[in-house]
């Protein structure tokens, strides 16, 4: 009996300890969980549920219309609410619009708030005066993890002061395919400045805790593999192999998840014939299972709809919502109709969705509502006003515009030019405010450019301010499409006067679908404008205001300088102006392959057999071949590496390997400097790529000054996914290399 006794008393502590071992219980899971008892089907299914402002808006940007607000929340119980009607409102706007959802929620029987969700993809997009910053590729190009936290601190201010707590950003997809259109929202072509950048930004939104006027919900997206379209065309179907899903798109999502990621937006295509949106194994077994994701899954765009409609799986719009949900979305973006809920009611009465699948669903959005504190105040926060417009988030936006600026060229020193050089500036771009910003500018995308803060300036302006105006003469009009930009003859009869030309060409503004585009070369109009300003005999500075790379090798031998400014934000004309005139030393480096043709769009990390060229037997290394490599970035000074030294050359399991090099500026200015560890798995089971990204650091160097810069990696830094789908390290020969030195070392 005794026996018996103690074999109960270890079973209980054993089932106690278990207990520990499982997360602990916390008081928002109290409330959420009483809550949800209390909860009818029909309220729960509206939680789930995501119309867009238009729904229970009127044409008037910023007006709702009383009876249809109250028909989304007393009738169909909506949980929440995201976008705009056309444009960008003003901070005040916001307050009374969100208020009055507010009031509307509250008198509701469960008085549950609604959380309302906007697109702030460099700032906040979508508030009058915001302050814009550079796309995520300009970003990347600074190499900068402190300025990308920095930046996002302020968007998450002014999105707050907004009254609005949730922001679907950071886009976390993988920049390989140039021809995607939303190429610019990426971090470019690199796993590992994707994965350290997202993983910054997802903190810099949440850290400060969400109950806090600082701090926003993030929503990773676009999960998963978005950005492999095949054609490069925005959600058409992507054909991907799981071991290369896991090797270039899946480390991005690993890593926000640890991060924190509060919500995740899914991928509107489909991948191997399978819609994302209905795909258990991605959403379920790998997000939520092997990820641990616990946020909230909601879905883009009328993305469930198109799982009937477009892609052709569920026979029924019925059958597609039952899909979605028993893959695990949580939240329909449906956005414009309320028919995501009746399906959905539908669905659960026939048993085609489990119950407990809506209250799983349920449970994870009351809890971002309880973390966001809604339920305490659903209203905008009077307090955190003050931290909108502050003056000092202009000074920012200038760093980040300075720091994004990537010199691709510059022939013979041409660069920085005089000041006191008359200059000709020329091309579509020169007087476009939408040209320096991009998508998600105040509009969805971004073109209106009436909506633009007053004092936003044009590159033409920021010369003229640097030089005069009277040194400064111009073919351009106002607005990229203007006929005037294009007038090669112009050109060249107001050339004579100009010891220099300053050629602005790119690409306007677009977003999503719109940017589709056929291939990548310049239209016809550019190039010829470009072809005109070199015949005039005046040095040609080639300014690309572009949000992916368009094609230039036969434009690029006769530009004397070339400035890649991306879409940089508020102050990209600013520091394209500082840039040019020699106030501010360049220090972007690319965050992509420049290609020189559609024929050869090859990554930096290629494969062997991507290196070498088969050319009647004799190898030929122009496999990788790029107009300007992965991580090229001149700089108005020049940076000198010596004394590579690593702390052994035999590591062995988890240890780490310490990786020194010193730097030392030589020329005779002071400068930014990114240093880039890159490694080669020399031998391994999968063919190894040719280099991959390990770390970088970005340092200041007075002209002269030397510093020593220590890199610290280990067996997870070098590891890549094997045939099985495990991501491992395998025992071998590894060469790192930092600029143009090189070490060995061997991982046992």
């Amino acid at each position: 009996m005794k026996r018996f006794i103690l074999l109960i008393f270890a079973f209980a502590l054993g089932l106690n300890n278990n207990a520990q071992v499982k997360k602990a219980i916390t008081p928002i899971d109290r409330k959420v969980t009483e809550l949800i008892a209390k909860m009818t089907l029909e309220e729960k299914v509206g939680q789930m549920t995501q119309v867009t402002l238009g729904v229970v808006g009127t044409k008037t940007d910023g007006e709702l219309d009383a009876a249809a607000l109250k028909k989304a929340v007393d009738n169909y119980k909506v949980g929440s609410i995201l976008n705009v009607t056309n444009h960008a409102l003003s901070v005040s706007q916001w307050h009374v619009l969100l208020t009055q959802i507010a009031d509307a929620a509250k008198n509701t029987r469960l008085k549950i708030p609604i959380i309302y969700g906007l697109d702030g993809i460099h700032g906040q997009t979508y508030t009058l005066d915001a302050t814009l910053f550079p796309q995520n590729i300009g970003m990347a190009a600074s190499r900068n993890i402190e300025l990308a936290r920095a930046v996002t601190k302020v968007a998450a201010k002014e999105l707050r002061a907004s009254g609005v707590r949730w922001n679907f950003a950071p886009v976390l997809d993988i920049g390989r395919q140039p021809l995607w259109s939303r190429f610019p929202e990426t971090y470019g072509e690199d796993v590992f400045i994707g994965k350290t950048m997202g993983t910054a930004v997802i903190k810099a939104y949440e850290e400060d805790g969400l109950t806090n006027t600082t701090a926003v919900a993030s929503c990773m997206k676009h999960y998963l593999g978005y950005s492999a379209s095949r054609t490069g065309k925005d959600r058409t179907p992507i054909y991907l192999p799981e071991i290369e899903m896991r090797e270039y798109y899946l480390p991005q999502f690993r890593e926000a998840v640890k991060a924190g990621a509060s919500t995740v937006m899914i991928n509107s295509s489909e991948i191997n014939g399978v819609p994302v949106h209905a795909s258990k194994y991605l959403l379920t077994d790998v997000l939520r299972k092997e990820l641990g994701f616990e946020g909230v899954i909601v879905t883009d765009w009328e993305d469930v709809k198109r799982v009937h409609d477009r892609h052709n799986v569920a026979a029924t719009p019925r059958e597609a919502v039952a899909m979605c949900v028993n893959a695990g979305i949580d939240m329909s973006m449906v956005p414009t109709d309320f028919s995501f809920y009746d399906l959905l009611l539908e669905a659960v009465k026939k048993n085609e969705v489990p119950m407990s699948r809506i209250d799983d669903a349920v449970k994870k959005i009351l809890t971002l509502k309880y973390k966001l504190g809604l339920f305490d105040n659903p209203y905008p926060e009077k307090e955190a006003i003050a931290n909108f417009g502050k003056p000092e988030y202009q000074a920012l936006a200038l760093d980040a515009a300075h720091e994004a600026m990537t010199l691709l060229k510059n022939e013979g020193n041409v660069l920085p030019l005089a000041k006191s050089a008359k200059v000709l500036v020329a091309g579509p771009a020169a007087q476009s405010i939408s040209a320096l910003n991009g998508c998600w500018s105040y509009t969805w995308q971004g073109k209106e450019e009436q909506w633009y803060p007053a004092d936003s300036k044009t590159i033409l302006q920021s010369i003229m301010d640097k030089l005069g105006a009277a040194n400064v003469s111009t073919t351009t009009a106002k607005g990229f499409d203007d006929s005037k930009n294009y007038d090669a003859a112009a050109l060249t009869a107001t050339a004579s006067s100009a010891d220099a030309i300053i050629l602005c060409l790119g690409e306007n503004a677009y977003a999503e679908s719109p940017g589709n585009i056929e291939d990548l070369a310049l239209d016809e109009r550019q190039v010829a404008l470009a072809k005109a300003a070199a015949a005039t005999g005046k040095p040609v500075i080639l300014v690309l205001t572009e949000g992916r790379p368009r094609f230039i090798s036969n434009i690029e031998p006769s530009m004397k300088g070339i400035l890649m400014a991306y879409w940089s934000g508020k102050k990209t004309a600013e520091a394209v102006a500082d840039v040019l005139f020699g106030d501010y030393n360049p220090n972007g480096k690319l965050p992509f392959s420049y290609p020189r043709s559609m024929g050869e769009v090859v990554m930096y990390d290629r494969k062997p057999t991507e290196e070498i060229r088969e050319i009647f037997n004799d190898d030929v290394h122009t496999g990788y071949n790029p107009l300007f490599a992965f991580g090229h970035g001149l700089s108005y000074t020049s940076f000198e590496y010596s004394d590579l030294t690593l702390s052994t050359t035999g590591l062995k399991g988890d240890a780490n390997l310490t990786i020194t090099v010193k730097v030392k500026n030589t020329g005779a200015r002071d400068g930014k400097h990114t240093v880039e560890l890159y490694s080669r798995d020399m031998y391994a089971s999968i063919t190894p790529n040719m280099k991959r990204l390990r770390a970088f650091q970005k340092i200041d160097l007075k002209a002269g000054e030397s510093k020593t810069v220590r890199f610290s990696i280990n067996k997870d830094d070098l590891a890549f996914v094997n045939a099985q789908l495990k991501t491992v390290t395998e025992a071998g020969d590894f060469k790192v290399m930092i600029g143009n030195l090189t070490a060995d070392f061997r991982y046992n």
